[in-house]
């Protein structure tokens, strides 16, 4: 991709036509802003989207207040973030050769089903007071599975909507992120109130699991597009080789990754609850509720308005205030100041999110969309698991306000040195147009995909 924003126009390659040309669903006009929602298999798509999303929020909440109230010790929630990370980092690149050479679907139901076993597991360990060990290796098990499955989660989108629509799909499928992410915790923290409540909680996330489960089975299935990659070396290294010569999506990812592995304060909720705001057990599902919250706001706003026509200008400015955002929550000692902080916290690393998913989805061939998305999934992974574990070790060394101001400052200095280092950045304009056809000619896809 260049520096300046992709021309529409062009003959495209078969495997990025839209779906009507393939006998799938009609390409939904581009000024309609529920498009997604007309096609079938996006609803249900969504559907299972959101229970898994809502499943693993009540999870969070969950595990985070076991642990901290077993140990007091912001370290133990860092290595929340370690456990669930490894397993992405590891496996994530052969995660994306299955979802190129599988039925997407199915790889996404099979690996389901094995967190929804680890979720079994979890509710029984949390039943009998288990150390947190077990749940440190039923995390880490349950992780292998998200690891193999998220690629083709990812990739099974495009299958599904066709390419005019995408954007539209991206915004909602947000949307549906952000639902889940704030109704998850509330509900989680309302749990946690009851007598037993962590298993309680936990017995909720294997509901939400098998349900997602018998969603994603009413989806058609369909291998990938165009021919199935070779095993091979050179085949696992397809994806990254991709993402590298595409220079405007590399920094974008990269600028992501750092801004939120500085910035993140999520891993730290049960401490501020506890030990600085004063607040009872829910006040952690209130506290993420709210940063989900602001994040459905900026999505149906972007649902609403044409396309974002200078998305990397925006892009750094949201990332901005991402970080000016975490610095207020790190303050605040007030509990409705810092569901206002993480309701911006939301809103703003919403506008990231949009941007940096049309971009991986849309720029990438049919055929690499599995090996791509997984880079991107290490990527996401290893900003919001290891900025888990970053939190919790100078939470540990410095204090939990003292890390969670820092990163912020951090956050900050990153969108500058991001904006010095990728001026393509600054060049980028309308996500509207983006095609893969496109990205061939400008990074040479022919000899990525072995």
């Amino acid at each position: 991709m260049t520096s300046e924003h992709l021309p529409s126009g062009g003959d495209r390659p078969p495997s990025t036509q839209p779906d009507a040309d393939r006998g799938g669903p009609p390409a939904p006009s581009r000024a309609d802003p529920y498009a997604a929602w007309r096609i079938d298999s996006y609803r249900f798509f969504a559907t299972a989207w959101f229970l898994m999303t809502f499943g693993k929020q009540i999870e969070t909440v969950a595990v985070g207040v076991y642990i901290y109230v077993q140990t007091e010790n912001p370290l133990d929630l860092g290595w929340l973030g370690l456990v669930q990370a490894l397993p992405v980092i590891v496996l994530a690149i052969a995660g994306g050769q299955m979802a190129d050479r599988r039925d997407r679907r199915l790889v996404v139901a099979a690996t389901l089903a094995v967190t929804m076993l680890m979720s079994v597991g979890l509710t029984a360990a949390c039943w009998v007071h288990a150390s947190v060990g077990w749940l440190y290796l039923l995390l880490g098990i349950s992780a292998v599975g998200q690891a193999l499955g998220g690629p083709s989660r990812a990739a099974l989108l495009p299958q599904i909507v066709p390419a005019e629509g995408f954007a539209n799909a991206v915004a909602w499928n947000s949307s549906v992120f952000h639902v889940a992410s704030m109704t998850g915790p509330a509900v989680g923290g309302l749990l946690l109130d009851q007598e037993r409540g962590v298993p309680l909680a936990l017995a909720a996330v294997v509901a939400c699991r098998l349900l997602s489960l018998a969603a994603m089975a009413r989806i058609p299935g369909r291998r990938p597009n165009g021919h199935t990659p070779s095993i091979s070396l050179e085949s696992l290294m397809a994806g990254i080789r991709f993402v590298v010569r595409q220079k405007t999506l590399l920094a974008l990812i990269t600028l992501d990754l750092f801004a939120v592995l500085l910035g993140g304060a999520t891993y730290l909720l049960p401490v501020f609850q506890k030990d600085i705001l004063g607040a009872a057990p829910s006040a952690v599902g209130y506290l993420r509720s709210a940063e989900a919250a602001g994040a459905i706001a900026m999505a149906v706003l972007l649902t609403h308005l044409p396309p974002i026509p200078r998305a990397g200008r925006t892009m750094l400015w949201a990332v901005a205030g991402f970080g000016a955002a975490t610095i207020v929550f790190g303050l605040s000692r007030s509990l409705w100041l810092s569901l206002a902080a993480m309701f911006l916290v939301g809103a703003f690393d919403n506008v990231s999110v949009v941007v940096r998913h049309t971009l991986v989805q849309m720029l990438t061939p049919d055929a690499m969309r599995g090996r791509v998305s997984a880079v991107n999934n290490i990527f996401i992974v290893s900003s919001n698991d290891l900025g888990g574990l970053e939190s919790g070790v100078t939470a540990w060394m410095f204090g939990p306000i003292l890390s969670v101001v820092g990163g912020g400052v951090g956050t900050i200095l990153v969108v500058l040195g991001a904006a010095w280092k990728w001026p393509q950045i600054l060049a980028l304009g309308s996500l509207a147009d983006v095609r893969p056809a496109e990205a061939a000619q400008a990074g040479g896809t022919e000899h990525l995909d072995p």
